[in-house]
């Protein structure tokens, strides 16, 4: 007997590149979760050195926020396997299923147009950073490409997640929209 699937967890790919990129998503979400709890504990510090040590911080807000930025930016894959993304699925509950397939293919190609477009102007961004060495007007002077690489590593696993989104509903081992199961009774 196997484990019960989650109810938010996508069935388990029979193709190995499928996996392996569920896999990376998945880590991208552990890293994320890893990010905001730092986020968290970092900003306890600073109250805890502002308010009760009377002492100065110099680093702990910056970090924060990078850290958060950077979170958001790596938990995208994460959260796209998950389908966490806001899905309006009106349009695609009244659609008859080969009409649900066009309109997934659309919204895919759509959506990795756009993340490509995201893609490439944040690897562009960090590009930028790194030979120029840019770092932040603060007290600190943080390096900035190393909050601004959380762009292109961010967009680019999530293209990539998008891509295996795609292909799995190509090859027929998800249903666009996740509809079908619901809505035809469990049957494919």
């Amino acid at each position: 007997m196997s484990a019960p699937q989650s109810a938010f967890a996508p069935p388990a790919s029979r193709y190995t590149v499928l996996r392996f990129i569920g896999f990376l998503s998945t880590i991208c979400g552990a890293a994320a979760a890893f990010m905001i709890v730092s986020a968290v504990a970092i900003t306890c510090q600073m109250i805890w050195i502002r308010f009760v040590l009377n002492g100065s911080t110099v680093w702990q807000t910056e970090v924060v926020i990078y850290l958060m930025i950077g979170a958001t930016m790596i938990g995208l894959p994460y959260v796209q396997k998950q389908r966490g993304h806001v899905n309006v699925d009106l349009l695609p509950r009244m659609l008859p299923r080969p009409l649900r397939f066009g309109l997934a293919f659309l919204t895919f190609g759509l959506s990795m147009a756009v993340v490509a477009v995201m893609l490439w102007y944040g690897y562009d961004l960090w590009h930028i950073a790194w030979t120029r060495g840019w770092t932040s007007d603060t007290v600190w002077g943080a390096k900035l490409w190393v909050p601004y690489l959380a762009l292109p590593i961010g967009f680019g696993l999530y293209l990539l997640q998008l891509g295996a989104d795609f292909v799995a509903v190509l090859l027929n081992e998800r249903s666009p929209f996740d509809l079908d199961e619901e809505l035809d009774g469990g049957a494919l």
